[in-house]
């Protein structure tokens, strides 16, 4: 997970007032393949998927009628069902889903001393672990493994990771999947490792339909605030089609702007408190509609927390679920698409309406992007079932995927005025890139010694160049490596 980015949650202002994205929030609080869907009906199960052998994610779905008089009386039969549960029947039956993760880190933390300038005024850096807490979803077993939803910010840069469930027991867990952008992750842990104890006493979650809520409408939060256990919180849905933007953690209106990348969320006033991160947000029939993931934390602000829709992200679900494991690969050692790309800035965005994204600045000749068809002036918004916001991010993701492997690019292809999307399926080239520059690594070892009498000689100073951008390659490395 070290080579996992960093999410930083921005300050914002919204209608004036200034606040800020609690970091804590969906997350961790800090102390030192899936093919198709099945729906269950009232009292039958409607496959619409293929067999397969993957795990699926099972959501509730209502019949819907036809018959204007059959929607009357259907709507009056859903409000005497969201009638005759409290919230208690319904944490009580939904506890048995939900767990308390818990996971260490190692981080950089600023030298005690150093404060104090006994260092004179310089502040040394030390290594120092770190636990947090978050919350889980249970949403599918197999026969191998037990499936967690949770949040990526939950489990972002953790060595560790502990899952502790209804009846106290904690187990050893990994990280099957991730979507950084859409801040999922799913976390795995083997059947064989879980007692048959625990198994007799923990449930998969029923996931339920985000679409179909409506703003006033009961929801209850349950997650493990603080750190301290799973607890219950309970409010009304505020607002849907929320959106928080993906690169500055903002909150925003969905004002029907698809081009960007960000997460859909449901705004409720049930209390969302440090360590509910991932955990999950039920409609009154005790129906996972949303996975806790913020809050805004301010003076100024009160009620104000946020839940991924669920039914937006089944699919990712489905995604990670299926995913196999990764490791990162040696430097050189992996993938090359064959392009040179960049990441899609703000203004292209606005002003131009080009998709978030990468963008396509060329494509090399006879590689691997260019026989599998693909364009300069394309965005590339997916890669491998993952959405791309930036081309830091696309690098990462190569990281872990060998030569010769095939994986689907979703692009967005020009088309008149408008996007158009396509996927297609490239296979990865040899990174020739590895070779290159290990031949300037000597060229330079050989050519060190000139350099450093040149550097001598030379009667303008290092900084005077750095002033007029005139930095030569041997003052950036004297720099460290600054470019």
């Amino acid at each position: 997970m070290s080579n996992m980015n960093k999410n930083t949650i921005k300050k914002m202002i919204k209608k004036g007032a200034k606040v800020s994205l609690c970091a804590v929030l969906a997350g961790g609080l800090t102390f030192g393949g899936y093919q198709g869907l099945s729906y269950l009906g009232e009292n039958n199960i409607q496959n619409v998927s293929a067999a397969t052998n993957d795990t699926k994610l099972t959501m509730v779905k209502k019949d819907k009628k036809a018959d204007s008089k059959d929607k009357k009386d259907d709507k009056k039969k859903k409000e005497i069902e969201k009638g005759s549960l409290d919230v208690s029947a319904i944490a009580a039956e939904a506890m048995p889903s939900v767990v308390s993760i818990t996971t260490k880190s190692i981080q950089e933390v600023e030298n005690y001393f150093g404060m104090f300038g006994a260092y004179g005024g310089y502040a040394p850096q030390q290594e120092q672990e770190v636990e947090g807490s978050g919350s889980g979803i249970i949403i599918g077993k197999n026969d191998d493994e037990l499936l967690i939803a949770t949040n990526y910010h939950v489990v972002q840069g953790a060595n560790t990771l502990s899952v502790s469930f209804v009846d106290n027991h904690a187990y050893e867990a990994s990280v099957k999947g991730y979507d950084e952008n859409k801040d999922l992750a799913v976390v795995t842990i083997p059947l064989e490792d879980i007692s048959e104890d625990t198994l007799d006493q923990i449930t998969v979650a029923k996931i339920g339909s985000s679409d179909d809520l409506v703003v006033g409408e009961q929801v209850i939060a349950i997650g493990n605030a603080l750190g301290y256990g799973q607890s219950v919180t309970t409010g009304i849905v505020s607002a849907k089609n929320r959106k928080m933007d993906s690169n500055s953690g903002s909150f925003k209106s969905d004002d029907d702007d698809d081009r960007r990348a960000g997460v859909n969320l449901i705004q409720t006033d049930a209390a969302i408190n440090p360590g509910n991160s991932g955990g999950a947000l039920l409609n009154m029939n005790g129906e996972v509609v949303g996975i806790n993931s913020a809050k805004l934390a301010s003076t100024e602000v009160e009620g104000m927390g946020y839940a991924i829709a669920i039914s937006d992200v089944s699919d990712i679900l489905e995604n990670l679920m299926n995913q196999e494991p990764r490791e990162m690969l040696d430097e050189g050692e992996n993938g090359v698409l064959g392009i040179a790309g960049r990441t899609v800035s703000e203004e292209a965005i606005e002003i131009y309406g080009i998709p978030e994204g990468v963008f396509v600045a060329e494509v090399t000749e006879d590689g691997p992007a260019d026989e599998a068809g693909i364009k300069e002036s394309s965005v590339i918004t997916e890669f491998d079932g993952k959405s791309v916001v930036s081309i830091e991010q696309l690098v990462n993701y190569l990281q872990y995927y060998e030569p010769g492997e095939e994986v689907d690019l979703v692009l967005e292809i020009q088309n008149g005025g408008s996007y158009e999307e396509k996927t297609v399926s490239v296979t990865l080239g040899e990174n020739t890139g590895k070779e290159k520059e290990k031949a300037k690594k000597e060229k330079e070892a050989e050519d060190e010694d000139q350099e450093e009498d040149e550097e001598s000689s030379d009667k303008e100073n290092i900084f005077q160049d750095w002033e007029t951008g005139e930095l030569s390659e041997s003052a950036m490395r004297n720099f460290g490596g600054w470019r």
